[in-house]
């Protein structure tokens, strides 16, 4: 399995109407509809913001496709046939539609909205996927020494960073295979618990 490191964009001119994609990695459902919302208030004068994403959880890989009021499989459709030939979770890709005045045909718009979504596929940076489990790292201030390049040598990505009673907390993406080894050697210092 693959999944996103950074996002990427693509760009497309296809009979005069216009199509823009992104795509970024996500880690849940609410993530993915959220960058979906944001995009959609953002291109607000567009015809169409269509979509497709795999999300990697606990009961397997969740999938969805939105054409976004294009015929019937002719827009999330493709996105979502492309995630899953490519073989990528946890990626959202968004195609964003300026109608230009000529009708594709289903054929045509399915062509667009895949070829579209594959240049923001290649823009973005391409990874081998590595399960995550989501924690909470809890520890001194004095000791942010020791834990940033910890959490560096065992792929740890920090995804939120707060200051709560004097501690610090942050909110952590850890492999799975390493959580046991970091709830080892915080320990002395601080503590792991699991997300709340």
């Amino acid at each position: 399995m693959w999944t996103l490191a950074e996002p990427g964009r693509g760009k497309l001119v296809e009979k005069r109407s216009r199509f823009l994609s992104f795509a970024y990695p996500v880690v849940t459902e609410g993530e993915a509809t959220a960058r979906v919302k944001a995009l959609r208030r953002e291109y607000h004068d567009a015809r169409h913001v269509a979509y497709a994403y795999r999300v990697l959880s606990s009961g397997g890989i969740i999938e969805r496709a939105d054409d976004a009021g294009e015929p019937v499989r002719s827009a999330g459709w493709p996105i979502l046939e492309l995630l899953r030939g490519r073989d990528l979770v946890n990626v959202l890709v968004a195609v964003v539609r300026y109608f230009g005045g000529v009708k594709l045909g289903v054929g045509g718009l399915r062509r667009a909205y895949r070829d579209v979504a594959a240049l923001a596929l290649e823009d973005a940076d391409i990874t081998g996927f590595v399960p995550r489990e989501e924690i909470c790292l809890v520890f001194s201030p004095d000791h942010s020494g020791h834990v940033y390049p910890l959490l560096s040598r065992l792929g740890g990505v920090v995804r939120s960073h707060d200051f709560v009673g004097g501690r610090v907390v942050l909110r952590v993406g850890m492999p799975r295979d390493k959580v046991a080894e970091l709830r080892e050697m915080a320990r002395p210092w601080g503590e792991v618990r699991p997300l709340e």
